[in-house]
């Protein structure tokens, strides 16, 4: 097992395999996309494989495959095969915005992949397209049904909350009554810059904390007849994962309400993981401007020099991101 510096397990690997996306969302890129990386700028599948097989010997062993949109990266369906045949990986997971799942989710199921997360910011047709600059919401409602359709457990949509968009938080919920969907509601977090001028610049007044959001929900759903959410206490009770989410549920309800607070119940102290981006630096935290250069050593070295760059970066993870505002990266090129 990986351990850093101030003895947390970490064995959780975020890669993201692409800085490129289908849509352009408000609170992640500019309009116009982010300037494109030369072909030799990012790492090629064989170097991701090969990272994750050395990693995997230091007790990596969940793998989620990130983006940009991961389902915009040619060869992704062969990339999951092989890393699900390393013999440590016990879990490959996907995050996506959903619209391709229809034409490759069948793929990606038979080559190992065993969950999705889809991220998803509102119910409304028309914000979606104006929080997404393009899309059609319809596809996104089409993948969650390939999903759950196809047997991927579990089925996770994340919802960022942004008070100034006035999403309806409620509808997201309900969700999780009638399907095994589990709803994750995430922070707005200081990720990058403002994304342009038309953007979502991150401020402090957009960060609904949790405990807020909580009693906005309870009070809506209170009022529909709904009744509240009720934690949920037994870890065998929640959907299996490798986050920091704390999970509730209606009564009776077959999937999961789950919070996940970046920032105003901050989850450093369980962190389990470190991030590739698509160029090949491994971060030791989603907020850090500190990086190790895994591509040079991965064209250059052999596969003790990745190791070394891999320890180094474990050893690196700080105690926790004491509310550093903004990073040096965009969101898409890190992955979430």
């Amino acid at each position: 097992m990986a351990f850093d510096q101030h003895g947390r397990t970490v064995d959780y690997l975020r890669i993201s395999v692409t800085d490129r996306c289908n849509l352009r969302c408000r609170y992640c890129m500019p309009e116009e996309g982010v300037p494109a990386k030369q072909h030799g700028g990012i790492l090629s599948l064989e170097e991701i494989y090969r990272f994750v097989r050395v990693a995997a010997g230091e007790g990596f062993k969940r793998i989620r495959l990130t983006g940009g949109e991961p389902l915009v990266r040619l060869g992704i369906e062969d990339l999951v095969a092989q890393l699900h045949e390393i013999p440590q990986i016990e879990s490959i997971a996907m995050t996506t915005n959903g619209i391709l799942l229809p034409k490759m989710a069948a793929k990606l199921r038979e080559a190992g992949l065993s969950r999705v997360n889809i991220s998803l910011d509102t119910l409304d047709p028309e914000q979606y397209h104006y929080i997404t600059r393009w899309g059609n919401i319809q596809d996104v409602f089409n993948g969650i049904d390939v999903a759950l359709e196809l047997g991927f457990n579990p089925v996770k949509v994340n919802a960022v909350v942004v008070r100034s968009l006035n999403q309806d938080l409620l509808a997201f919920a309900r969700m999780s009554i009638d399907r095994p969907l589990h709803v994750r509601f995430i922070e707005y977090m200081p990720v990058g810059d403002n994304c342009g001028s038309e953007g979502l610049g991150w401020t402090p007044e957009d960060t609904i904390p949790n405990e807020e959001l909580i009693a906005l929900i309870n009070q809506k759903a209170e009022e529909s007849g709904l009744g509240s959410l009720e934690p949920i206490i037994k870890r065998n009770e929640t959907p299996d994962g490798w986050g920091p989410a704390r999970y509730y549920h209606f009564k009776g309800a077959a999937g999961t309400v789950g919070f996940i607070s970046a920032l105003s119940r901050h989850f450093c102290a369980e962190c389990n993981r470190l991030r590739l981006t698509v160029d090949g630096e491994l971060l030791p935290c989603l907020f850090s401007d500190r990086f190790f250069d895994v591509k040079t050593a991965l064209r250059s070295g052999s596969d003790e020099a990745v190791r070394q760059i891999l320890l180094e970066a474990l050893s690196s993870k700080p105690d926790e991101h004491h509310h550093k505002v903004g990073t040096e990266h965009y969101m898409n090129q890190i992955g979430g």
